[in-house]
C-alpha cells in the first residue's frame, strides 16, 4: 500500500467505500454504523478542505501578483496576458454552464433519491433560499458593493466571502509591485514561503483523501442505495469530458487563426507537456516542460514564455473552472435547487475569480470548488457526489489548463511580434541529455 501512487489509492479508497457501503446496507444496524462512526471522517476531510481555502487564495495570489515585478509590464504584456487569460477563463465558464443546463446530469437521479439527499442537508437548502431571496431585494450595484470589504479579517472568516479575500490579494499584489524592491523583498519573501506551507498542508490533506472518499462514497451508498445516482454521475463526468474536449478546439482554432500554426502542428508541439499534465495532474510540475516545448517547438521568445506561462500556472485554470460549473449546477441539480440566471452569473464571477487563486498542484481545484459552492448557497456537503471521480477528471482539466497557458503564450508572442520559427533541439525529444 506505501508504494501505490495517491491517484490508485484514492481510486482504491472508492471502490472499498462503495463495497462497504453496498455491504451495510443489507447488515442491520449497518446504516447507522456508517453514519455514527463513518460519514464523520468524510465530514472531517470536507472541513479539511474548507479550512485551507482562505489562506490559499492569500498565498497563492498575492504572490502570482508580486511576480510581475514591474508595473509597466503589467500594464502592457502583463495587462494583455491577464485579460486574454481571464477572457478564456470566462468562455470555459460559460461553456460548461451551457452544457450542464443542456445535458442536465443532475436531473437523472430519482425524484426519491433527490429528496433523501434533500432531507438529509435541508438546513442547507432552507438557507440558499434564504440568501437567495435577499438577494432579489438588493439593488443593482450591490454585487460591486459586496466584492470591497470593509473588514478584511471578517470576510476571511467565512468561505462565501471569498470574492473580497480574491480582492484584497489583487489589491495586496499590486501595491507590493509599487514599493521599491528593498521595501517590498520582506514581504514577497513572507508570501512565497507562506504559500509553500499552505501548498504542503494540501499535499497533507490529500493524503487522507483515501480515507475521506471511503467515508464520503460508504456514506453516500447506506443513505442513497440507488442505481440512478451512479449513472447521474456518469453524465456529470461525461458533460465534464466533453467541455473539456471542446476547449481543445477552442485553442487550435485560436491558435490558426492567429497565429497561422495549424492544429497538428501546435497539439505536436505541446503534446509532452499535456501527457506530463495528464500523469501529474499539476500544472507547476508540468511548467518546466510546457516552457521548452513552447520555446524550442512553437517558436515563442524565451522573454514571452518565461513571463506569460509561469503567470498562467497561476491565474489560469480554464479546465478548472470549467469543471466548477458544471459540478456547482450538478450538485444543484441534485438537490433540486433551480438557480436562477443571477445566481448562474455568479457562478461564472466566482468560478473566474477564483481560478486566480487555484495552486497548480492536484487537488486544489476542489478546494476552490467549496468556495464556487458557498458563494452560490450549495451545500458543501454535495461534494460527497462527485469526489469519486474528481481524480480523473483532474488529470483531463490539468490539460486543458496548460493546453490553454501554451496558447496564450503563442497569442502575446504573436502580438509582441516574438513569435518566430521553432529551433528544436533533438537531444530533448531522444532523452540523451537532461
Amino acid at each position: 500500500m506505501k508504494n501505490l501512487a495517491l491517484h490508485w489509492k484514492i481510486l482504491l479508497g472508492m471502490v472499498i467505500g462503495v463495497a462497504f457501503g453496498f455491504l451495510m446496507v443489507n447488515f442491520s444496524g449497518g446504516k447507522e454504523l456508517v453514519l455514527d462512526w463513518v460519514k464523520p471522517f468524510g465530514t472531517i476531510f470536507i472541513n479539511a478542505l474548507k479550512l485551507i481555502a482562505v489562506p490559499l487564495i492569500l498565498g497563492s495570489l498575492i504572490s502570482g501578483v508580486s511576480d510581475l515585478k514591474d508595473i509597466s509590464k503589467l500594464s502592457k504584456m502583463g495587462g494583455k496576458t491577464v485579460l486574454i487569460y481571464l477572457i478564456t477563463t470566462v468562455l470555459a465558464v460559460s461553456l460548461g454552464l451551457a452544457l450542464v443546463n443542456s445535458i442536465k446530469p443532475g436531473e437523472s437521479i430519482s425524484e426519491e433519491t433527490r429528496t433523501e439527499l434533500v432531507s438529509s442537508y435541508s438546513q442547507s437548502t432552507q438557507k440558499y433560499k434564504e440568501e437567495a431571496a435577499n438577494q432579489q431585494n438588493n439593488g443593482p450595484l450591490q454585487a460591486l458593493i459586496d466584492l470591497v470589504p470593509d473588514n478584511i479579517i471578517g470576510a476571511s472568516s467565512q468561505n462565501k466571502n471569498m470574492l473580497q479575500v480574491i480582492f484584497f490579494a489583487i489589491f495586496f499584489g499590486v501595491g507590493l509591485i509599487l514599493l521599491p524592491e528593498e521595501k517590498a523583498k520582506p514581504v514577497k519573501d513572507f508570501f512565497a514561503s507562506f504559500n509553500e506551507v499552505i501548498l504542503k498542508m494540501i499535499d497533507l490533506i490529500m493524503l487522507a483523501a483515501p480515507y475521506g472518499v471511503f467515508a464520503l462514497l460508504a456514506a453516500l451508498i447506506v443513505e442513497s442505495p440507488s442505481a440512478d445516482l451512479f449513472k447521474a454521475l456518469g453524465w456529470y463526468a461525461l458533460t465534464v469530458v466533453v467541455g473539456l474536449a471542446l476547449m481543445i478546439v477552442l485553442y487550435t482554432t485560436l491558435v490558426m487563426i492567429f497565429t497561422g500554426k495549424k492544429p497538428k502542428e501546435f497539439l505536436q508541439g505541446i503534446s509532452p507537456a499535456q501527457l506530463l499534465a495528464f500523469s501529474t495532474s499539476s500544472s507547476a510540475a508540468t511548467l518546466p516542460v510546457t516552457m521548452e516545448r513552447v520555446h524550442e517547438h512553437l517558436g515563442v521568445d524565451e522573454e514571452v514564455s518565461s513571463f506569460v506561462l509561469p503567470i498562467g500556472a497561476t491565474i489560469n485554470m480554464d479546465g478548472t473552472s470549467l469543471y466548477q460549473a458544471v459540478a456547482a449546477v450538478f450538485i444543484a441539480q441534485a438537490f433540486g435547487m433551480d438557480l436562477s440566471l443571477g445566481v448562474q452569473l455568479g457562478i461564472v464571477a466566482t468560478a473566474t475569480l477564483a481560478s486566480i487563486g487555484s495552486a497548480a498542484v492536484p487537488g486544489a481545484g476542489m478546494v476552490m470548488l467549496v468556495i464556487v459552492l458557498a458563494q452560490a448557497g450549495i451545500p458543501e456537503a454535495g461534494l460527497a457526489l462527485i469526489f469519486a471521480v474528481d481524480r480523473p477528471l483532474d488529470m483531463c482539466r490539468t490539460v486543458v489548463n496548460v493546453t490553454g497557458d501554451a496558447t496564450v503564450s503563442l497569442l502575446v508572442a504573436k502580438s509582441e511580434g516574438k513569435l518566430g520559427t521553432p529551433k528544436v533541439q533533438d537531444w530533448d525529444d531522444n532523452y540523451q541529455k537532461r
